[in-house]
């Protein structure tokens, strides 16, 4: 009796159980004669997106560590558009100004519900206009995982744009094995982590292909199903092209300096403290004047968190801040660095700020520093829609930080030209007040009544405390009563807490 008699023997003995259908599946793909060595590698995008098993109304995801650079996002939807495909859910971990391609894509039917932590320009603009069919799901970077785990969003596939992966796909985001990979350098795949582990089908695009084995592994072998090399995947001096970029306004750099005193006057400015600081000039800025204080007091930092910057990455080098845990590089000497640098450490969304994890870095966080659209009497914060109602921001990791940290800060101007910033109530909100301490302010600095001994601190430490309520009467001084935003009943976004739950909705705006 020969090997294939043996086995069909033994599987109808076994009354066509597993291991028969086993055998007759893999005859029928006649597997034993296919040589593993390219059967990942495509030699065409439309190809890839084909044996990715792709069909209408699916859904397909990409990461953001491009940032204003990406090109990856729209390459491939130009792609799908072109084949035919329709009524596609879109799950981006966010998405910029240099989407705006996608409006078309909405228009024709190729693209019919999105996911994302925010959105900005001509797409946002439309969406809020009443572009899309059903309101976008704005969710925030930890949010997104919890909604992943929980399965309410599944990804059919993931499009992966990477600088360089081997004929199998081991890939990471800061370069080739002997050297960096030039423009497309993007540093962390934090996001991109989550999409590679739980994504029915992977599909990287990569700029070149290096030998095998491609090490360190940010996404690695195993979760990879196919490869299509391309010319660009995306643009790294455009990363810190917009909200990450370091500031240079007077104002921002003052209100950087008042925040920076702040944390030193906080009580949690005390050696191996962490901070993480958001998008934005001026909470970006606070880690610059950090440094000086450091140095004075004899303080390292034990973690910097988050969206690392060049400044955090200098900090580092200098022995200031022990390790880095970067989700997101802001910038292309902080994506180069994670090449360079052991301490300087990525992690995935899920490590980052899914509530639901078995452990999430935001927990670990004294400080974190973070911006805002808006703010009202009641501290609570608006990261997503401009003071015309248009969607603008991101939720990113915002509500994510602002409730775990030990001590959350709000950096943002009074007034913004003659608009105001601090408001009665906020036109959207993206973080309950319950979560934020302090709101610092080129006016002053107020105090979330909640926590009096940090009021007192501050006080006790020299710096201009006032109430909330105060500086809210200096901003209508300045500005005046804005006129209400005029909204229509539809709704074009909702807005999901990090658990899932829904904490508030934007209204298309009336024209």
């Amino acid at each position: 009796m020969n090997r294939q008699q043996r086995v069909e023997s033994f599987s109808v003995r076994q009354d066509n159980g597993p291991a028969y259908q086993l055998y007759q599946n893999a005859s029928k793909a006649n597997l034993q004669a296919q040589k593993p060595r390219d059967i990942k590698i495509c030699d065409s995008l439309e190809k890839a997106i084909r044996r990715s098993g792709l069909q209408d109304g699916m859904t397909i995801s990409f990461h953001h560590a491009f940032r204003a650079g990406d090109l990856t996002l729209n390459l491939v939807m130009d792609a799908i558009a072109a084949m035919g495909f329709k009524n596609l859910r879109l799950a981006s971990s966010s998405l910029s100004d240099c989407h705006s391609p996608l409006v078309d894509h909405i228009r024709n039917g190729v693209v019919s519900e999105i996911y994302t932590s925010g959105m900005r320009g001509p797409l946002a603009e439309e969406v809020s206009r009443g572009l899309l069919g059903k309101p976008v799901q704005v969710h925030s970077h930890g949010g997104r995982v919890n909604l992943i785990e929980s399965g309410e969003l599944t990804i059919d596939v993931a499009f992966i744009g990477v600088p360089a992966c081997d004929e199998f796909g081991n890939t990471n985001g800061f370069g080739q094995i002997n050297g960096l990979s030039g423009n497309a350098c993007c540093g962390s795949l934090g996001y991109a982590r989550v999409d590679a582990e739980y994504a029915a089908c992977v599909v990287l695009l990569t700029e070149a292909l290096v030998a095998y084995p491609h090490h360190p592994a940010s996404i690695t072998q195993d979760q990879v199903d196919l490869i299509v090399q391309v010319e660009k995947v995306g643009d790294a001096d455009k990363i810190g092209a917009d909200t990450t970029r370091m500031t240079s306004n007077p104002r921002e750099l003052l209100i950087a300096r008042r925040a920076a005193e702040v944390i030193a006057g906080s009580g949690y400015f005390v050696d191996g403290f962490s901070l993480q600081t958001g998008t934005g000039g001026a909470s970006l800025a606070v880690t610059r004047f950090l440094e000086d204080k450091m140095l004075r007091r004899k303080i390292t930092a034990g973690f910097a968190l988050g969206g690392i910057t060049s400044t955090m990455v200098d900090l580092h080098e200098k022995g200031l801040i022990t390790k880095l845990l970067d989700v997101q590089s802001f910038d292309r000497q902080a994506a180069s660095s994670l090449a360079r640098n052991p301490c300087h450490i990525e992690i995935s969304a899920n490590q980052y700020a899914n509530f639901s994890s078995k452990g999430a870095s935001v927990d670990r966080l004294d400080v974190v520093v973070l911006s805002a659209l808006e703010i009202d009497t009641g501290f609570n914060v608006n990261v997503l829609t401009g003071s015309d109602g248009v969607l603008r921001g991101a939720s990113g990791g915002h509500c994510d930080t602002a409730v775990a940290a030990r001590l959350s800060i709000i950096v943002a101007p009074l007034v913004r030209g003659r608009i105001p910033t601090l408001v009665n109530e906020v036109t959207t909100c993206v973080t309950p007040g319950s979560s934020i301490d302090i709101l610092v302010t080129d006016h002053g600095i107020a105090v979330n009544p909640a926590r009096p001994e940090l009021a007192e601190r501050l006080q006790q430490a020299g710096l201009p405390v006032v109430t909330i309520e105060w500086l809210y009467q200096r901003a209508l001084i300045l500005t005046g009563v804005p006129q209400p935003i005029k909204f229509t009943d539809r709704v074009v976004a909702v807005v999901r807490y990090r658990d899932g739950s829904v904490i508030d909705v934007v209204h298309q705006i009336e024209e």
